[in-house]
């Protein structure tokens, strides 16, 4: 039933649990059961509302920073991704295979206070080799959903 119910509250976290009950033939306890023990568990971590921010006034610049690093002596790359995730500008922290070691996305209002944060907070760090900067430019899909308008087929039709 774990699978089943998450599943269906990762494509809508909003789903009310007497509906998501009657989709999986249980009953609303032992639903409401299920998901109240795995977010004891840290199965289920929080909930979140996906926003288009290019349909609002609201500026905001998202960069993805891939980032080097030395692994500290006795503790990995886990102490180097929690002094990183600390910070609040700071959405998520990705520990890679490749060519770097972190991916890090944040979000700042401009590029300029995208570039103070890599410049001030992140490459001064003593563990931090070398860091790449990205910024997105536009969000077609975001978390398994279209963002943009399904583009229209402008080509004229052309019969013998």
């Amino acid at each position: 039933m774990r699978e089943k119910i998450l599943a269906v509250m990762e494509k809508n976290s909003r789903i009310d649990i007497k509906d998501l009950a009657v989709l999986l033939g249980e009953s609303e306890a032992a639903v409401a059961n299920e998901i109240a023990e795995m977010e004891k568990e840290h199965i289920i971590c929080g909930y979140h509302t996906l926003i288009n921010w290019d349909n609002t006034s609201e500026e905001k610049v998202v960069a993805l920073i891939e980032v080097k690093v030395t692994p500290q002596r006795g503790m990995g790359f886990d102490k180097i991704a929690e002094r990183i995730y600390q910070y609040s500008e700071v959405n998520s922290v990705y520990l890679m295979s490749g060519a770097y070691d972190f991916t890090v996305i944040l979000e700042g209002k401009t590029m300029r206070q995208v570039a103070q944060f890599v410049s001030e907070r992140l490459s001064p760090m003593e563990s931090v080799l070398s860091t790449a900067t990205h910024f997105v430019l536009k969000k077609y899909k975001d978390h398994g959903t279209v963002l943009c308008d399904e583009s229209q087929d402008e080509r004229m039709l052309i019969t013998p």
